[in-house]
């Protein structure tokens, strides 16, 4: 072999060698592991502030949807995760909740998990369809005392916040409504639109685009106060229906052995990112509003959201499916 020849062939193979090296010498991707599928407000979440995120940190940041068991299989997944600060979880209320309808589960996501940083607050609303009548929550409350058990409602499934909301306010309100649960979202809207069910709470950003088209009729929004994007809904209290808030939380969670340090960290810079404007508009084009808070301080409200859940789940005697 030509000794320019052999000279360009150790060359690269010392380039190739070094590569590699400094390829097992790189910091491995950080995780966001989303436990449902993308397209939900969950995964909008993560793949917002995934980039920046990588930004900030100047490390890679991957998005991966572990769908399955309502979400407990990618909790699992972080809770049995190294506290390296390698792997998150992006995730929703349905996380305190599942912690009551799935008492086998064999962790804990309030005492296994540590919370990092809220990111957003996701509102509900009470929709029927037109030819119901009812204009107001108020009439759907009075409907179903007058025919207890001969309404029903819709949900995409057993313990979603869809179905845990209706239930809080039949709880709150002293009267019976038939659940009706749907493997999925979809098809639940399709069965309200065409008058199968007489209602259900949908994510605002779900319902918009029915109610502005006139198949979908908003009776009530499920927060303390009106939302922008549906100014003439009253909420629940203003239709007189109970004071009954449903608004869902959305944050990020870590394995509980993580540092306190990286926690403080993630935290900080999370924060920064949710401050933005553009990403403001990206969650509240979803219905969602951007929100932050300390890491003790989101810890507290998700006790605190546990607490409530349980306390309905086991006055309502619901049961995971």
């Amino acid at each position: 072999m030509p000794l320019t020849r052999r000279r360009a062939l150790a060359a690269s193979v010392l380039l190739a060698s070094s590569g590699l090296a400094a390829a097992q010498g790189a910091e491995p991707p950080l995780r966001l592991i989303v436990p449902f599928t993308p397209g939900t407000g969950i995964d909008l979440i993560a793949r917002s502030i995934g980039p920046r995120l990588s930004e900030r940190l100047k490390r890679p940041v991957v998005v991966e949807n572990r769908v399955g068991a309502s979400g407990n299989l990618g909790t699992e997944a972080v809770v049995r995760a190294p506290g390296d600060g390698n792997t998150l979880l992006v995730s929703v209320n349905t996380l305190v909740m599942n912690r009551s309808l799935y008492p086998q589960l064999p962790f804990d996501p309030v005492r296994d998990l540590q919370a990092v940083s809220l990111t957003s607050w996701g509102q509900l609303i009470l929709v029927t369809h037109p030819r119901t009548g009812w204009r107001t929550a108020g009439e759907f409350v009075e409907a179903a005392r007058r025919a207890p058990g001969r309404l029903n409602y819709a949900s995409p499934g057993v313990g979603t916040p869809h179905h845990l909301s209706m239930e809080l306010l039949k709880n709150t309100a002293r009267v019976f409504v038939t659940h009706i649960p749907y493997r999925g979202t979809g098809p639940a809207v399709t069965d309200l639109i065409g008058g199968q069910v007489d209602a259900m709470f949908l994510p605002i950003h779900v319902a918009l685009q029915q109610v502005r088209a006139g198949r979908l009729v908003a009776l009530a929004i499920g927060s303390d106060k009106r939302h922008p994007l549906l100014a003439e809904v009253p909420t629940l209290a203003e239709a007189r229906a109970g004071e009954v808030n449903v608004d869902m939380w959305y944050g990020v969670f870590a394995p509980r052995s993580l540092p306190a340090a990286q926690v403080a960290l993630l935290n900080r810079e999370i924060n920064d990112i949710l401050r933005s404007d553009e990403v403001r508009k990206a969650f509240e084009a979803q219905g969602m509003d951007p929100a932050t808070d300390t890491p003790e301080g989101f810890g507290r409200l998700v006790a605190r959201d546990a607490d409530r859940w349980a306390a309905l789940i086991k006055a309502q005697g619901i049961k995971a499916e």
